[in-house]
């Protein structure tokens, strides 16, 4: 385990915050859970970002006593930026308790106006310091998303350090032409390759990376923009059933989806009650590639209820209800 050293400045007094990008499905919830199970001795708060109207992304997180703030149905870059701005406050006034402060954003989300928010804001500006936009990167599938995503792009240019996880799934051609584009766009970050994120923690936390005048060389209207649209062909879908899910059921159906959907379906995640089992399932898919695995018991305050998100084009709302109530147990 690395131990994480912080740079001496006259910053130190300030909490360091590392905002964690990239698109939908690059790994980010792997990386953030592989920082709060590192062996580093730090504690730090977590704001969780979800595009939808039902969070699973904290289900996702794995459990330890960090603290975890979660905003759904809406990007932490638009809609909840006040959210955001709260939740800060309100980490200010127990500031004791963490080192720093990690927040992961959702897969759409152009992390410039995340940035803005410690500059713009008098009181996040002065008890914070944006430490680092740390952007991780789908090594297979980033060519595409450069294509059809306009954010895919900026949070590669805004990005201090470039985790280009998933570099088992292309060979050293493709790897080649994937940095080849990534520095296309962003000539200064450092690019760390990996699989499955893992990578030492001190190479993503505690940079003392992000800078201001390079952002400003970038966008010089950094600080006085606010604009910012989304693709609107994207849109999320979240359902929620009460009865246990049959694994065989449910593996039957959403396999028979994602090789059919597969190429409009960005991103397939939820946490599922089988029966019998006292532990939650989460089930992760990117376009055709899925994965699931048990994540722990039950919390005793929440219901034991499977959840399912979609976040994808051309999503046919009443077919995937039905499809997913199917898979429950008789």
């Amino acid at each position: 385990m690395s131990e994480i050293s912080s740079p001496t400045t006259v910053a130190d007094a300030l909490v360091p915050v590392t905002v964690l990008t990239g698109y939908l499905g690059a790994g980010k919830t792997t990386l953030l859970n592989r920082i709060l199970s590192e062996n580093h001795g730090k504690r730090y708060a977590v704001v969780i970002n979800e595009f939808g109207e039902l969070g699973v992304d904290n289900d996702l997180v794995v459990d330890t006593d960090e603290e975890v703030f979660e905003m759904n149905n809406g990007c932490v870059c638009c809609t909840v930026r006040g959210d955001l701005i709260r939740i800060l406050g309100g980490l200010m006034k127990r500031r004791g308790r963490f080192d720093g402060i990690i927040i992961e954003t959702t897969g759409l989300a152009n992390p410039a106006p995340v940035a803005q928010t410690f500059f713009v804001d008098d009181d996040v500006r002065a008890r914070t310091r944006l430490d680092a936009i740390v952007t991780v990167v789908d090594a297979r599938h980033l060519p595409q998303r450069l294509d059809d995503s306009a954010e895919a792009a900026e949070q590669i240019a805004f990005a201090d350090v470039i985790v280009l996880n998933k570099t088992d799934l292309v060979n050293a051609a493709e790897l080649a032409d994937v940095e080849r584009r990534i520095r296309a766009i962003n000539r200064f970050a450092v690019i760390h390759r990996t699989e499955r994120a893992a990578l030492p923690i001190a190479e993503v936390l505690d940079r003392g990376a992000f800078s201001l005048d390079r952002v400003l060389e970038h966008t010089p209207a950094f600080l006085t923009d606010d604009t910012h649209e989304h693709n609107e062909d994207v849109a999320s879908m979240s359902f929620e059933v009460e009865r246990p899910i049959d694994p065989e059921k449910f593996n039957a159906w959403i396999g028979a989806l994602l090789s059919t959907k597969g190429q409009d379906l960005l991103r397939t995640k939820g946490i599922l009650q089988y029966p019998g089992e006292t532990r939650r399932f989460a089930f992760q898919a990117v376009h055709m590639m899925a994965d699931g695995d048990f994540v722990g018991p039950w919390p005793a305050d929440v219901p034991q209820r499977s959840r399912l998100v979609f976040i994808g084009r051309n999503l046919n709302r009443p077919q995937l209800r039905r499809g997913f109530e199917s898979c429950q147990v008789d």
